[in-house]
């Protein structure tokens, strides 16, 4: 069985939730040839580092990002760090021969994006994006159901991930949103998930048109203080497929009543999709091809129970009939880009795959700043 030494950039929430994954893969998938092994953390602060590795089992705690990938024995980082910090993090993984798991989104900027897939394409290493809500076996299912052509050709769709974590004008502001430190807003932060999933169920967008609120001028600065909010609370976002195919991507972090609400509902010719990751244990399919009959026949929306029945090896705990939760999907997430890492095999959502969802985000921004149609 072959260790894949892992080292955590960042000990934050993104970081206990990759420590938690690797920790917890060998009991979720049986017999894996690989085992992840937990051997450093990083972080600025390096109290917080140290605390990680005496809680959490890692071998060392640095402050020093060149002494966490000057390790022999580190073969994958995962950058779970404020956005600003990802390019710079992530050429120096790369350049030091690590490969890379990086939160969502990528960089903090298109441009930035592109540097670190040309770095990446030039080091023949594997990289991935942490998008998780691909790694739902309802969203897997929906994506089966598309591509065998169940629900025919797409006539529309609407996507959205709300939240209601901004509504509290008298709670002081985090890094997400100051966009000194590359948060960007609800769409850089809900957005890009949301975006990326309709993308990789529905294809390429071909076109946009945005628009964004910020919902108090001011709000608390994390240092006390009021400080001028340039960081949006929620966005709209008209968004064209190729033929013409149009639908609403909604996202927002004021809406009263939501907690992690991402969904998704997708209408084709011959039948139609329904998701929510706050009932995520069950894909809605409605088969248009049955025939109308007196009293409904057969007609309507099926639950399909996808539960945890994830492909093999990874139903072994919990059992394919138990539900399924946020942190699972982080797991599989990680699970599949450490089984790329070991089996030499792409992995998916690439770097190239988070640059394009930045390309995104960046029209989006332009659109509701001129109020025009952007081109993808």
């Amino acid at each position: 069985m072959q260790d894949i030494g892992i080292g955590i950039i960042g000990c934050g929430f993104m970081g206990k939730t990759h420590t938690f994954g690797a920790k917890t893969i060998p009991l979720h998938y049986d017999k894996l040839p690989f085992v992840p092994r937990l051997v450093g953390v990083c972080d600025s602060n390096g109290e917080a580092a140290r605390a990680m590795k005496d809680y959490h089992g890692f071998e060392f705690a640095t402050s020093s990002l060149d002494e966490l990938l000057s390790r022999k024995d580190i073969d994958v980082v995962t950058v779970s760090t404020p956005n600003v910090f990802h390019k710079e993090q992530i050429l120096a993984a790369l350049a030091a021969g690590k490969h890379v798991y990086c939160d969502k989104p990528l960089a903090a900027g298109f441009s930035e994006a592109l540097e670190v897939c040309e770095a990446w394409k030039k080091s023949g290493l594997t990289a991935q994006v942490a998008h998780q809500f691909r790694c739902f076996p309802a969203v897997m299912r929906a994506k089966q159901l598309i591509e065998e052509g169940r629900i025919g050709a797409i006539m529309g769709f609407h996507g959205a991930y709300l939240h209601s974590g901004s509504i509290d004008k008298n709670k002081p502001i985090g890094w997400k949103q100051d966009k000194a430190m590359g948060g960007g807003g609800v769409l850089f932060d809900l957005g890009s998930h949301i975006l990326d999933l309709l993308r990789s169920l529905l294809g390429d967008f071909t076109g946009l048109f945005a628009s964004t609120r910020i919902l108090y001028p001011e709000r608390p600065g994390s240092g006390g203080g009021m400080v001028r909010i340039t960081a949006d609370d929620s966005a709209w976002i008209l968004v064209k497929l190729a033929g013409g195919v149009q639908g609403m991507v909604e996202v927002s972090k004021i809406y009263t009543g939501t907690n992690d609400d991402f969904r998704f509902e997708i209408y084709g010719e011959k039948g139609a999709l329904r998701f929510n990751s706050m009932d995520c244990n069950w894909l809605e399919f409605f088969d248009n091809t049955k025939p109308e009959k007196a009293l409904g026949g057969e007609r309507g929306y099926i639950r399909i129970e996808t539960m945890s029945a994830f492909e093999k090896p990874g139903a072994s705990l919990p059992p394919s009939k138990f539900p399924m939760g946020w942190m699972r999907a982080h797991v599989h997430c990680l699970y599949g880009f450490l089984n790329s890492v070991y089996s030499g095999t792409p992995a998916s959502p690439s770097f190239e795959d988070g640059a394009y969802i930045l390309k995104v985000l960046e029209h989006a921004y332009e659109s509701a700043a001129e109020g025009v149609w952007k081109t993808v």
